[in-house]
């Protein structure tokens, strides 16, 4: 069994532990690590961590150590990932006892002995010899695997030190997600049934519908009790006290189970680290919801990923106002009005294409039964209705293409008697054509120059 030093303290940057296992993953069948895959940054790597997307299985390391603070992927939240040194005699504290949080001493238990440190814990020299990057960790039947891209050998004392700015970001999703499913079961009785902390946003999933009005007054109601910085409290109920606690859980638990209070908004068996006070938070903001599985789906961001996100939506409404002349408070009332002219000018458009078409059409005049007509410039149904136009113009046939030699030509061609499918198949074979449609309308796309065009179609009577 690993020591979970998390659990002693969810805020715990640095510590030393022995290095009881080392092998390499190639040599490991994936079910004994529960780890088959690279960890890559979409799925919970972090840039500015170093993790390395896309190692290979052969190219990593499995280690356990004796003790760590590295959390496991578990409850949806993903792993931790940071670095592990090997300490030389200078470094090495006696007897391996202590860790650090953020320049604050900590007293860490080893067997039924515990003391407190004077010195603090050292931080992990750059050199590539002796520092490697933890890029996974995985916990089975107890014991905590580490996957690293380097060996250690086993029996050495290391110091490790986890990526702090990802995790203390990890834990203020997460108990934000704490505070929001709480109230939305107190309000509504809906269960969240699925969590997902990703690299980018977070999402809930409950089995009930909740509006966009509900949802802003649940995040009202969570972001008091983030200013009420009140204590987290986690707690070890024996079965005889957990049976008559009343919590949240998505799973049956087997053996014990730990219990995360937020007071007065959550009471849920849950096996994450999660800050020490509801202030650490920041803020809570919802930023989406939608329908899902019968359910909603809510998108939360929390903390400095809230803050990032500000900044970003920020930035795109100072360049919208700058580029329309409005007010910062005043841009969707001036992307509205912009909306409005453009579909005016849009429907001008549209009415003067079709002056110009009436034109078109009028010169196929005296051009006989069958009309064949190349534009470069139309677009959108310029093509069907210059066809239109022309076919009401007496014409049997007419076959517009619109296009180049270079990229090739887009067709729509028609009859008011005459079944064109026939033709547009042999039309598709001769030159690598996709297309079909009704008796008397086809069109598609084909590769071909006009020259090639127009005398294959002056042989099918055009």
């Amino acid at each position: 069994m690993t020591e979970k030093l998390f659990y002693k303290d969810s805020h715990m940057l640095r510590f030393t532990a022995a290095v009881l296992e080392c092998v390499r993953m190639e040599t490991v069948h994936p079910e004994e690590s529960g780890c088959t895959r690279a960890v890559t940054k979409e799925e919970g790597g972090s840039a500015e961590s170093g993790s390395a997307p896309g190692v290979s299985r052969a190219e990593r390391y499995q280690i356990v150590l004796d003790r760590t603070a590295f959390f496991p992927e578990g409850g949806g939240q993903y792993a931790d990932t940071g670095w592990i040194q090997i300490m030389s005699d200078t470094m090495a504290p006696e007897k391996n006892l202590y860790g650090q949080r953020s320049g604050q001493l900590l007293e860490c238990a080893s067997g039924e002995q515990s003391v407190r440190i004077s010195e603090s814990a050292p931080e992990l020299s750059e050199g590539r010899e002796t520092r490697i990057r933890v890029l996974d960790v995985k916990e089975r039947d107890g014991k905590i695997f580490h996957m690293t891209d380097r060996p250690l050998p086993a029996g050495s004392i290391v110091s490790g030190e986890i990526d702090w700015t990802e995790r203390f970001m990890k834990m203020q999703q997460h108990t934000g997600e704490h505070i929001v499913s709480g109230l939305v079961h107190a309000r509504f009785g809906y269960d969240n049934v699925g969590f997902h902390l990703g690299s980018a946003d977070c999402t809930m999933d409950f089995n009930g519908e909740i509006t966009r009005e509900e949802l802003h007054e649940i995040e009202l109601r969570a972001n008091e009790a983030v200013a009420e910085n009140l204590d987290i409290l986690v707690s070890y109920p024996s079965k005889e006290e957990l049976a008559g606690l009343e919590y949240r859980s998505k799973i049956e638990i087997e053996g014990q189970v730990r219990i995360v209070t937020i007071p007065g908004f959550d009471v849920c068996a849950c096996c994450a680290p999660h800050v020490e006070k509801t202030g650490e938070i920041g803020v809570i903001k919802l930023t989406n919801v939608q329908r899902y599985k019968g359910g909603v789906r809510v998108t939360m961001l929390c903390g400095f990923r809230a803050l990032a996100d500000y900044d970003r939506k920020s930035a795109s409404v100072r360049r919208i106002s700058g580029a329309l002349c409005a007010k910062e408070d005043e841009v969707a009332e001036a992307v509205e009005h912009l909306k409005e002219e453009c579909a005016q000018l849009k429907a001008r458009l549209a009415e003067q294409q079709r002056e110009m078409l009436r034109f078109k059409a009028r010169e196929s005049d005296g051009q006989g039964a069958a009309v064949c007509l190349f534009e470069s410039g139309l677009e959108g149904d310029g093509p069907r209705l210059l066809m239109n136009l022309v076919l009401e113009r007496g014409h049997e046939l007419c076959a517009v293409f619109c296009g180049d030699d270079r990229d090739g030509y887009r067709y729509v061609i028609g009859s008011r008697s005459v079944d064109l499918r026939k033709m547009v198949k042999e039309l598709n074979a001769a030159f690598s054509g996709r297309g079909g449609g009704k008796p008397e309308m086809v069109q598609g796309s084909l590769k071909g120059t006009k020259t090639e065009l127009r005398a294959w179609m002056q042989e099918y009577g055009f």
